[in-house]
């Protein structure tokens, strides 16, 4: 018979977001095991834009993105693609994905993302003060650029949201942000600055700050894969790959694009697929920005991070098995040069796996049948700005507080 462990809350994924909630939970007196085979902070936690992005209100998918599926999913070379021989896989993703583009429900959707982010900067503020790192955050602002000024005009609508929203944003003409950012080429559009976004200097940095102050928190931290969890009586089993089964009051399941396998097991079908994200990185002394700068067309991020210019971004849907895409790859080596003529060949590539509901909005929440289990995963892009918000959130629901009003919107009872 397997040896089995005991401990009061077992979290499944030791991403920022696992992270976040063990250090929340260990600070209420509760005794924390994590469970992840990988290095803590690693994957999507580390690669993505660096972005504490308060003004993401807007779903992946709306009217305007809806109407140009077809070619965004089929252009190989659109920042929204999807590999050919996932297509039947994904199908029933695709057409929830349609169906919440719609624009009641796209709009629904933007007021609980927006009821999640409204606290998202003061929550990282507070984290960054815990384990101190107020260093590694950088308050600049980040910028949308648009290449034209018809594109910039397209943008009116998504900007009316944010406004409604009370998110702080300010409209420039190319000669304001060639003030910002000096170093960007002449355009004849303009951009969007979003002044109170945060960018973090060094996302790896941060992750091994936080993963310090967790285990000194007295969490442990377990370098093995949980393969399956199981209710009984007074608990939750979970089976783990080095042989081991380990059984605890509570089980969060923060395994970002790896997590509908436990939903499933814990009687919640969960429709979550995966994002594939990529980065490529440019090391230098100085980068050429001051603040992450995306040109909207091209649906990637331009970071400056210790040392480095970071090119992350884009959406391909395509699961978890495939290897990385050198056309991927290349796409973000060519739009990064589109920008800075003189950029090499980058120093690096990264593909990460980002958990993506198709209505945008993470699942958040006790399992229909209690809160021994609980979810926090499906953040997509908003992982990172949302990893102390939903570690709040967790707190609050093992102790059988549900969130209310537009917050209500994650629960994972909105599938049944």
């Amino acid at each position: 018979m397997a040896e089995t462990s005991e401990h009061e809350v077992i979290i499944i994924g030791a991403g920022v977001v696992g992270l976040a909630t063990a250090l929340r939970l260990a600070a209420s007196g509760r005794e924390i095991a994590i469970l992840d085979p990988h290095e803590p902070g690693s994957g999507a936690s580390y690669g993505n834009a660096g972005t504490i992005a308060n003004y993401a209100v807007m779903p992946v998918g709306t009217p305007s993105v809806l109407k140009n599926l077809p070619r965004l999913l089929f252009d190989r070379d659109s920042p929204l693609s999807i590999r050919r021989t996932a297509i039947p896989a994904l199908m029933p993703w695709l057409l929830r994905f349609a169906w919440q583009s719609l624009p009641g429900n796209a709009a629904r959707n933007a007021a609980v993302i927006a009821a999640l982010l409204a606290d998202s900067l003061s929550a990282w503020r507070d984290l960054a003060t815990e384990i101190g790192a107020e260093d590694l955050l950088r308050q600049n602002g980040c910028l949308y650029l648009y290449d034209d000024p018809a594109s910039l005009a397209c943008a009116a609508d998504d900007m009316a949201v944010r406004k409604r929203f009370g998110i702080a944003q300010e409209t420039l003409s190319p000669e304001d942000v060639h003030r910002l950012e000096p170093a960007l080429p002449p355009f004849e559009g303009g951009g969007v600055l979003f002044p109170d976004a945060v960018n973090l200097a060094d996302p790896a940095a941060m992750m091994r700050r936080l993963t310090e102050v967790v285990r000194a928190a007295g969490v442990e931290i377990i370098r093995t894969e949980a393969t399956a969890i199981a209710r009984e009586t007074g608990g939750v089993n979970v089976s783990c790959a080095d042989g081991r089964r380990r059984r605890a009051r509570s089980v969060i399941v923060a395994a970002g694009a790896y997590s509908r396998r436990f939903a499933a097991q814990a009687g919640d079908p969960v429709p979550l697929d995966t994002e594939r994200g990529y980065h490529v990185e440019y090391d230098m002394e100085t980068p050429p920005l001051s603040r992450p700068v995306c040109p909207t067309s091209r649906g990637f991020y331009l970071v400056p991070m210790a040392g480095r210019l970071r090119v992350a971004g884009t959406v391909e849907l395509g699961g978890l098995a495939a290897p990385l895409s050198p056309r991927r790859i290349a796409l973000l080596e060519r739009g990064a040069k589109a920008v800075f003529p003189g950029l090499g060949k980058p120093d690096r590539q990264w593909l990460g796996f980002r958990p993506s509901m198709p209505d945008s909005i993470p699942v958040i929440g006790a399992s229909k049948q209690g809160n021994d289990v609980i979810y926090a995963f499906g953040h997509g892009h908003l992982g990172l700005t949302l990893a102390p918000v939903t570690a709040n959130l967790v707190e609050r629901i093992l102790a059988g507080q549900n969130p209310s009003g537009p917050q209500a919107g994650i629960s994972p009872c909105r599938f049944h």
